[in-house]
């Protein structure tokens, strides 16, 4: 480097420096030191040097958090660790529940008080920040947990976000996960701005910091004024935390927001204590949160409990009640799932409810409207479910006029006027056509979710306008559709019709195990289709096999196989489904080692702190050799792998005369 660019080099580093000093004192800390005009004054500056020096521009510069070029699409990231759900609890004796169930898993004794994290559960967009070395290296939403979009471009705009981690010995590499919110106050001005301007008006904060997000143009995300709040981490390396409160500390130094409202508690006594005090501030915060997360403190113990399907045992979600607001039911009409299932829904007078516009809410089905003696024109109470889905509560009985109409659903599908028939033991009446128009929309448009067969731009409208024109009958003619076909549709052009094209064309090498949910098979949800992909490989032996052979593999009961026997002998949904297999290359799943796996159909369990492995490094290779992982020991147990502080797992494997193993007699079994 020559000496004047040595010279520019640091006078840019300098700026650089300054700059991020105060982006983080604005952003992330609420206390600005310098005028916007000031700032503004050296960020002109900074981006004159680097005109007249391009060569000297670093990746880290206050520039370079705006891009200038939009994006043709997102690309995919995979996840180094999966982004898992959490389970929720509505009430305290679903967290005492949660809480004896830990005591259970880590062999504590009931009396013992575990320590927990608290901290808020805020309402936004999940978001997973990788930074290698200490820079910030991509970023990606949560997708389907394992795989999401990569949003880089978008989150680079934030500028709560470091681009470069304030610390000289930054971790070799680290996931860490957050939550990008909008701001309320912002988030009203947004809306107002849109409704002005003749454009679409988000519903909540939530859908708008999600679609700020998801903009291909990253110009959009960055005039819009979005935070991040980090919490959580995935992979990790070159970096130890004893606990929770340990690792936030690390996420403050480092330059982070993080949560003001956060504790460690001893014990469910200081949890309530800490959601009751939340609770009392909810409507005064800034952004928008649904409740507080609960969560073991020390990481050990969070290894040690593992995860279920797609929830981590050692963490969940304790949510407030939903808002509630009092509108006028106007009308009820039905609406006809993919299963068939009718669903009466009140067309409400609209009325905001925690911050969402709701015009219409479910009620369920008629035993519900019986049992709350539910009529049309009734002033009722209604609340987001979850604080997502709207539904009644309850009918303000004083408030009747003698006016309102009692309502009975009807005997036949509102859409193709089959007969609707209800199961012993149902609740729900169901319009027994396969072929109803109405349940093969609803089947379409979860063949295409995300979660599904992922194709990007063929959204509800378009769902139905392709099923409507008759282009659309089954999933296979989904493949077949020509440009021609797409330009009838309204709103399609040259570019929009290929996109669309190249999207449903990418869909046809996705996983078997998305295949499988795709098809929306009653019962069968993303954890049992990859059950089902693993277990038999390829999807025609799914197509036959038998009720026993399938309640013969690990976690599938007698309801789900008799539904997936059931699918498959109605004969026009096997023809669509074998049409559909013919266009179709899925990925299928190497069960081959797992068949051969020492392991195979053998049950471990897991018990106490083991020397190098964790818990969740021991159970991915156990079932990588055929073998199952258990959470409690029983007759069936196979092998017991003990570390320390094993407790009465270890007790009951020695009266059950259950072989016992190490660390290290685990290792040579593998190496076997």
């Amino acid at each position: 480097m020559s000496k004047v660019d040595s010279n520019i080099q640091k006078k840019m580093d300098a700026l650089i420096t300054e700059l991020e000093k105060h982006n983080h004192q604005y952003y992330v800390l609420d206390d600005p030191q310098i005028s916007d005009s000031e700032y503004d004054q050296l960020f002109r500056e900074l981006q004159k040097l680097e005109t007249e020096y391009p060569h000297l521009v670093r990746e880290d510069s206050a520039t370079q958090r705006v891009g200038d070029k939009p994006l043709d699409q997102f690309k995919k990231r995979n996840h180094a660790q999966p982004m898992l759900s959490l389970a929720n609890a509505l009430t305290k004796e679903e967290l005492m529940e949660f809480d004896e169930r830990l005591h259970r898993l880590l062999d504590k004794n009931q009396n013992d008080d575990l320590e927990y994290f608290c901290e808020l559960k805020f309402d936004g967009l999940s978001i997973n920040l990788t930074y290698i070395d200490g820079t910030l290296s991509y970023a990606a939403t949560r997708g389907d947990g394992e795989v999401g979009e990569d949003v880089t471009h978008n989150v680079k705009t934030i500028r709560s976000i470091p681009l470069k981690l304030k610390t000289t010995k930054p971790p070799k590499k680290i996931e860490i996960r957050g939550e990008v919110v909008f701001p309320i106050k912002d988030f009203q001005k947004l809306n107002q701005s849109q409704a002005e301007r003749g454009l679409k008006v988000f519903s909540n904060p939530r859908n708008a910091a999600a679609g700020s997000i998801r903009q291909l143009d990253p110009k959009v995300a960055a005039e819009r004024p979005l935070t991040v709040f980090v919490y959580g981490f995935g992979e990790y390396e070159g970096i130890r935390f004893v606990d929770l409160s340990e690792y936030q500390k690390y996420l403050s130094q480092w330059g982070f927001k993080v949560g003001q409202y956060k504790k460690t508690c001893k014990g469910t006594k200081e949890v309530f204590k800490f959601y009751d005090e939340i609770h009392s501030k909810r409507d005064s915060l800034p952004y928008e949160i649904d409740g507080i997360v609960i969560k073991l403190s020390l990481v050990s113990e969070l290894d040690q409990a593992g995860f279920i399907s797609r929830s981590p045992r050692g963490m969940i979600a304790f949510k407030y009640p939903a808002k509630q607001e009092k509108t006028k039911i106007e009308d009820i009409i039905v609406q006809v799932g993919r299963t068939g299932a009718l669903t009466p829904v009140a067309v409400v007078t609209p009325v905001s409810v925690g911050g969402a516009m709701v015009s219409r809410a479910t009620l369920h089905n008629q035993d519900e409207i019986d049992r709350k003696d539910i009529r049309i024109g009734d002033q009722v109470v209604i609340q987001r479910a979850g604080d997502v889905i709207p539904e009644v509560v309850s009918v303000l009985i004083e408030a009747r006029s003698g006016n309102e109409k009692k309502y009975q659903l009807p005997k036949k599908c509102p859409v193709c006027q089959s007969v609707a028939e209800k199961k012993e033991g149902e609740a729900v009446l169901r319009c027994i056509n396969q072929q109803c128009p109405a349940q093969k929309k609803e089947r379409l448009r979860h063949f295409v979710m995300k979660d599904a067969m992922n194709i990007d731009g063929l959204g509800e409208r378009i769902v139905e306008q392709l099923i409507d024109d008759g282009f659309v009958k089954t999933y296979a003619d989904l493949y077949r559709l020509t440009k021609e076909n797409l330009l009838t549709l309204e709103g399609f052009a040259e570019k929009s019709s290929q996109k669309l094209l190249d999207a449903i064309s990418a869909s046809k090498n996705r996983e078997l195990y998305r295949v499988i949910f795709a098809l929306g098979i009653r019962h069968v949800g993303e954890r049992t289709s990859k059950i089902l992909a693993n277990h038999f490989g390829e999807f025609k032996k799914i197509t036959t096999t038998t009720v026993d052979e399938l309640e013969a593999v690990h976690e599938i009961g007698p309801e789900v196989a008799k539904s997936i026997v059931q699918y498959f002998k109605d004969k026009e949904t096997l023809r669509e489904v074998e049409a559909l297999f013919k266009i179709l290359k899925p990925k299928n799943p190497d069960v081959s080692k797992a068949k051969k796996g020492i392991f195979l159909d053998q049950t471990f369990v897991l018990t106490g702190t083991l020397p190098t492995l964790s818990r969740s490094d021991a159970t991915k290779q156990i079932e990588e050799q055929g073998g199952r992982v258990s959470s409690s020991v029983s007759k069936k147990t196979h092998y017991v792998l003990a570390g320390e502080d094993a407790g009465s797992k270890l007790e009951k494997a020695k009266l059950l005369g259950i072989k016992i193993i190490n660390e290290n007699e685990f290792k040579k079994m593998l190496n076997s």
